[in-house]
Formats: structure tokens, sequence, C-alpha cells
């Protein structure tokens, strides 16, 4: 198991310094066609979650300055409203709004999406974005880890309860989840809250994003026929404060070759506005390329079946 998990992480970090940093943004973009991102959402209505800082900031600014009406999913109504009047500022668009919910409960997403449902409007766009890596098991008031429970619980509750609004918008209606390079380490596992006793928070965060990528495919076949399409990125390694507070070794390591948030966003706003018929259902995005889900040598391949187990997991903690 040492020599798998080494040699994982030595395909991941030189696959990564190749491709990751900024540096490659720049020459990847030289591919980019400036037209796919000169598109205008006037009438579309998005929410973005954990939309107060990072790649989540960016992306709602983004979708704003396109005139989308936006939604902005933070947890902390004080950090929340300062991200809004920011983005008001900037765009000059009024249409964007602040919504206060933690995704890591479960009730609070099933609270949020009732409150939401009632303003009875199709959804266009739901990114899937807010996520933390926790160094330390901590464990949420309705008993799960919350690594798991943000990354994982959180975004599946919250994505089959929008279904609904997300049909209304059928078929041009869209789900994006943010994930992570970092999945490239991680095989698909049912150990959903890390039974092991020395708890390895880089470790979890890898497989939580493994199960987003998975849950990505199961959607898109799942609701082939209901006029929502389902995608999953990963940003590249950007410097954003998630990264600086959870990794920060790594962020002094890559000072200066880290991608900025809106770098990192990139991908993610170009999934929205492209028209569905450019896009794979149930794909991995990277620099609006469609991107392998596994490296070589990494072993991590044939762990997808196990994702029907895990679904059955999150549909009994969720009550769905």
């Amino acid at each position: 198991m040492f020599i798998i998990k080494t040699l994982r992480a030595s395909v991941f970090g030189l696959y990564g310094y190749m491709n990751f940093t900024k540096s490659a943004f720049s020459e990847h973009a030289k591919n980019f066609k400036p037209e796919d991102m000169q598109v205008q959402m006037e009438g579309k209505n998005c929410i973005v979650t954990g939309a107060n800082s990072g790649i989540g900031f960016a992306t709602a600014e983004g979708l704003a300055s396109r005139g989308a009406t936006v939604y902005m999913v933070c947890r902390n109504k004080e950090r929340g409203e300062a991200a809004l009047t920011k983005i008001h500022s900037n765009t000059g668009n009024k249409n964007v709004y602040l919504e206060v919910c933690d995704i890591s409960s479960v009730n609070d997403v099933k609270s949020f999406t009732s409150r939401f449902c009632s303003k009875d409007v199709p959804v266009h766009v739901l990114v899937n974005n807010a996520g933390l890596l926790e160094a330390n098991r901590v464990i949420t008031p309705e008993g799960y880890e919350l690594s798991f429970a943000t990354n994982v619980l959180g975004t599946y509750t919250l994505t089959e309860l929008m279904l609904p609004l997300l049909e209304k918008a059928a078929p041009d209606a869209r789900v994006i989840t943010v994930s992570s390079g970092g999945m490239y380490t991680s095989p698909l596992t049912t150990d959903l809250q890390f039974s092991g006793d020395t708890f390895d928070g880089v470790v979890q965060y890898a497989r939580n994003k493994r199960i987003q990528t998975a849950l990505t495919e199961k959607w898109a076949e799942k609701y082939k026929d209901k006029g929502v399409g389902f995608y999953s990125m990963h940003p590249g390694w950007a410097e954003t404060p998630g990264v600086a507070k959870s990794l920060p070794d790594f962020s002094k390591k890559f000072e200066g070759k880290l991608r900025s948030s809106e770098e990192g966003a990139d991908t993610v706003i170009w999934l929205a506005l492209q028209p569905k018929e450019k896009l794979v259902p149930g794909a991995f995005y990277f620099d609006r390329a469609e991107a392998p889900k596994h490296l070589p040598l990494t072993g991590t391949k044939n762990s997808h079946s196990a994702i029907d187990s895990i679904i059955e997991k999150l549909r009994s903690f969720a009550g769905l």
C-alpha cells in the first residue's frame, strides 16, 4: 500500500507541476477561443455555493458581469454581505442576491432549498463550489465528518433537491461541480467518513473529490432525459484563501506559481456559457477541455463501480 500511495503521489506531483500552475494556464490559454466567453446571460438564474471568496467569488462575479441573476450561497452572513456589495460595485449588476446556508448541514440545505423552491424560478446553472480541506477530524452537530459533510453530503443533497427547478430551465440547465486534481491520488471508497484511527485531511479531501466526479457521471446518466447537464471540473492549483489556510506549506512552496482565483474559475464560467452540444455529459473538465479522470499507474480506474452503494448511503444520510 505504501508503494502504491508513493507512486500515486509522484505521478500526481509531476502531472500537476506540468499542468496546474499559473504558467501552465498561460500556455493552455493560447488555445482558448475569446468568443467562447463573449456570451451574455441576461434572464439566466445561477446559484453559486461558497461564493464569498476564492473561486466561488470569481465565478459569481464572472456570471454577474455577463448579466446573469446570481444567488450567492454563503455560510457566513457578514462575509457574504461584503462579497455581495463588492460584486454589485464591480459589475453594476443589482440582480445578485445573498442566500445564507451552511452546506455542511443537511438540515440547513433542506431549509434553504425549501425557501428557494418557493420562488418557483428556473435554475439554469448550479455551481457546486463550496468545499473545505479540514486537517483534523471534526464532527458536525448532525454527526458527520466535516469535510465529507461539506464536500459530498451537502453537495449531493443540494443538487438532488434543486432538480425540480433545474428541470424548469431544461434543456439549457446544467450543474457544474468544482472538484480538484487531488482526486487523481484516490480511488473511490465507501469509507465515507474516514474510519481509520489517524485522520488525514488531505487524503479525505482527495476521496471526497473523487466521489464528486463519480457522482457527476451517475447524475448525467440518471437524468439524461431531464434536460439537465452535469459536469465536473478542477481549477488547477489556485491561490485562494481556502488553499492558504488548509495547505500553508504548499502555498509557500509554490508562491508566485499558483493561479489566481479568476484563472481557477475560468473553466467554471466557460462551462456555464457553452452550448450543451459542445459538452460531454458527465465529463471532467480542465482549462476549457475534457480531461482524464484517472492518471496512468495510479490504480484508481476500476473503483467507480462503488458509486451505487455510496449513493444509497448518501440518500439515507440526507433522508431523501
